[in-house]
């Protein structure tokens, strides 16, 4: 087992105007499970490939354990990576997909199997040990190649959206089998996602990236309840926060007709417009009310034991788009208007210029 540290880590591509990733500062406690995530092109799978030793680093260093592995070759790192395509061998059998990188290394054979048996065991696949990869479902190629992982014993796993192959019900179930799997390992694990449910579900920390920027990195509570910017607030969490232009006011932040309940103190003497922040399940909805917000409902979505209401509200004459969480067997319906407002001291507020959190975290 191992920590992983980043130093500045910095990549640039040839040809590249900004770098993929940039002065990438990480602390990887050992046996963590850290969650790298952001959209498509923010620089999370080059700073998994850096780690990896499958990108060169233009500035910076990255360690594992007391070793700078800066421009150790790949092979020499001691870390395992399971990727998206599950990569295995289609005219091995499971087992000898399992145990070909011990096999490379000279391990004996007796010893091999041993720790391919084992690593079977943990994964629920001893019986498919002598099957090939194409008598195989989806799930079962992953824990096989998450077993191809395992038998190494490495120091680090690195996972590259392991599960963005899998549909929706069987993305679940697995998410839980590597979590579960990991923690009982107690390995050091860096795994990529763009999928921000993956990544509060599995992490013990949460890296946010942007443009090969770290934006913020804490504990999957802290980053939902103190998003540190705009960009956070809107990533995190789903359906996304609804972001409206605000103004401080006597009592707390007013947007449109309603006001939002805020500690005045909490705001580090803000005054004038900022940006509001209200989760769906902080919505107050109701009938028209002359003091509030009026939102047009655009969409009901009744998932049963609750629903969303998804509409739109007008400041300014500029139509913002806006979600809310309800009761399911909600009574509204298309093009209803109904109160939007937001519960008190439930709001995040933020600086309409440099998008950074003004106020304090959101008690639970």
């Amino acid at each position: 087992m191992a920590t992983v540290v980043y130093d500045k880590a910095t990549r640039t591509y040839p040809g590249a105007d900004r770098p993929a990733v940039k002065e990438l500062d990480l602390d990887i406690a050992d046996g963590e499970f850290l969650v790298l995530v952001g959209p498509s092109g923010c620089g999370k799978s080059t700073a998994l490939r850096m780690l990896a030793g499958l990108e060169d680093i233009n500035s910076g260093s990255v360690w594992i354990g007391e070793r700078d592995v800066t421009n150790v070759a790949a092979k020499d790192r001691d870390i395992a990576m399971v990727f998206q395509n599950y990569a295995l061998y289609p005219h091995m059998t499971v087992a000898d997909n399992m145990g070909f990188a011990l096999k490379i290394a000279s391990v004996e054979k007796a010893e091999r199997e041993q720790r391919v048996l084992k690593a079977a065991e943990m994964l629920g696949i001893q019986e498919f040990l002598d099957r090939k990869p194409k008598a195989l479902s989806g799930g079962q190629r992953q824990r096989v190649a998450m077993g191809r992982a395992i038998v190494r014993n490495p120091k680090v796993f690195l996972m590259d959206e392991p599960l963005s192959n899998l549909d929706a019900k069987l993305r679940v179930e697995v998410r839980s089998q590597i979590s579960s799997l990991v923690r009982r390992l107690g390995v050091t694990t860096v795994y990529v996602t763009h999928d921000q449910t993956e990544a509060l579900t599995m992490g013990d920390r949460i890296a946010v990236l942007k443009d090969g920027v770290l934006q913020q990195i804490g504990i999957p509570r802290d980053l939902y309840m103190a998003p540190q910017n705009l960009f956070v607030a809107g990533f995190i969490g789903s359906p996304a926060m609804n972001l409206l232009p605000g103004t401080v006011v006597d009592g707390g932040v007013q947007f449109g007709k309603s006001v939002a309940a805020v500690e005045r103190s909490a705001l580090n003497g803000a005054a004038g417009a900022v940006t509001v922040g209200v989760r769906p399940e902080d919505v107050v909805v109701g009938p028209v009310d002359v003091d509030k917000t009026a939102m047009i409902v655009d969409l009901v979505e009744d998932l049963g034991s609750d629903g969303y209401l998804h509409g739109h509200i007008e400041i300014d004459g500029i139509r913002h788009d806006t979600v809310a969480r309800v009761l399911g067997g909600t009574s509204a319906r298309i093009g209803d208007q109904v109160s939007f407002a937001a519960k008190p001291f439930r709001a995040h507020v933020f600086d309409a210029g440099s998008g950074e959190r003004l106020n304090a975290a959101i008690a639970v």
